[in-house]
């Protein structure tokens, strides 16, 4: 899996090996995450590895997969969760920061797929992409990067349809307010301020999502397909419109 030397990433990692997956842990920058996770899995008598790339770039992301497969013997499993995200006034986005945003968010999880198809086709397989719910909402500051994620949307849907007679299902999930070790470096954060932001009443963590990433790739999501399920606590269901009322009277 891509993206897996921190955060969500290292959460989906420990998830797949706890239910006895062989996990490839492909990072960027995060090797000393990347390092940890793997060697808490392998200390638990699971299998994993440890893979570098700059899946900006398309060399990378084909050699990663292809590396993957040889260490692991094959691929059952492609989960796209390398990302970037950028946030701030939209007319101030400079063209580098517009392009790594899309190599990464989006070109990345295109050619890793690509790559990974022939080994998944071998003996049926899943793809998830993780994205976001700036995907579906506005949300100030966040133009290019709902862009990246409403691409990604688009192209879970479209490759299911592609990949559904290759017996490689496609899907998605997008994480709502996941708290990992980035928001603790945003001035004032407050754990419990921002969790009144989600109607399930808590933060989300990795494991949270991790979950719902292991079942959409187990034999019980055999049927689902083609799919976006929010991991959000009620957050992407909440009417977005400012109610003077509401809070005083919840039931209207």
């Amino acid at each position: 899996m891509t993206g897996a030397g921190t955060g969500i990433g290292q959460g989906i990692a420990r998830e797949l090996a706890l239910q006895g997956a062989s996990v490839a842990i492909h990072y960027a920058h995060s090797g000393e995450g990347a390092r940890d996770v793997c060697m808490e899995i392998t200390s638990a008598g699971g299998r994993a590895m440890i893979l570098r790339g700059d899946l900006a770039r398309v060399a990378d992301c084909r050699r990663v997969v292809d590396e993957a497969a040889a260490e692991l013997g094959g691929l059952d499993v492609l989960v796209n969760n390398s990302g970037v995200t950028k946030s701030g006034d939209p007319a101030t986005l400079t063209e580098p920061e517009y392009d790594e945003l899309f190599d990464v968010n989006v070109r990345a999880a295109y050619f890793c797929a690509q790559q990974a198809t022939p080994h998944l086709e071998r003996r049926g397989g899943s793809i998830v992409s993780v994205s976001s719910i700036h995907g579906g909402a506005g949300s100030p500051g966040h133009a290019a990067y709902a862009a990246t994620k409403g691409a990604l949307n688009a192209f879970t849907r479209a490759l299911a349809v592609d990949l559904a007679p290759k017996k490689i299902r496609v899907n998605a999930v997008a994480p709502g307010l996941i708290e990992t070790p980035r928001y603790f470096q945003i001035p004032g954060y407050s754990s419990e301020r921002t969790a009144r932001r989600v109607p399930w009443g808590r933060m989300g963590e990795p494991g949270d999502v991790a979950r719902v990433v292991a079942f959409l790739v187990s034999p019980a999501a055999d049927y689902v397909t083609g799919q976006l399920l929010y991991v959000d606590g009620g957050i992407n269901a909440r009417m977005g419109i400012a109610l003077e009322w509401a809070d005083a009277e919840p039931g209207r």
